[in-house]
């Protein structure tokens, strides 16, 4: 069940900001958002942080102006070496200025998602996303088209 109380935005911007958190003017944070350490987020002007989105940033996770990062969606930092000492490896993630990750997307350490690119819900996203593009999960993780042409939105 939800709590029906529910903290506004500007309250959740200014208690992340006193642990340290860079947050731009004009950013919007839905209930159940989680950081794991606020000093290693940076977020840029005019964003918007869905429901439940959980930043499990042991590095850097960096947001541009006016992104979306939509509900349920994890963004993790960190992994484990694949060898038996299990090592914690981490890299920062980056998502450039008007990008969207659709709903309960997975971003993982080392993604660098392009400006104005779109992450279909449910996709894992690791490496690069090109500027501009849509990127989904069928029939694997890739390039479906461009998100824009010209002046035209698709």
């Amino acid at each position: 069940m939800s709590n029906p109380w529910q903290i506004s935005s500007r309250l959740r911007v200014a208690v992340l900001r006193a642990f340290g958190a860079e947050i731009g003017p004009g950013v919007t944070f839905r209930p159940r958002t989680r950081v794991k350490f606020p000093w290693k987020l940076h977020i840029g002007a005019g964003c918007w942080i869905g429901e439940g989105v959980w930043f499990h940033n042991q590095d850097d996770v960096y947001i541009g102006a006016n992104a979306v990062v939509s509900q349920e969606c994890f963004i993790t930092t960190g992994s484990h070496r694949a060898r038996s000492d299990m090592g914690l490896i981490t890299s920062p993630v980056y998502i450039d200025d008007g990008a969207w990750v659709t709903s309960r997307c997975m971003v993982l350490g080392g993604a660098h998602i392009g400006q104005s690119a779109v992450v279909e819900p449910l996709t894992v996203v690791r490496g690069d996303i090109p500027p501009n593009a849509v990127y989904g999960r069928v029939p694997g993780p890739s390039v479906i088209r461009e998100r824009f042409r010209g002046n035209d939105v698709l």
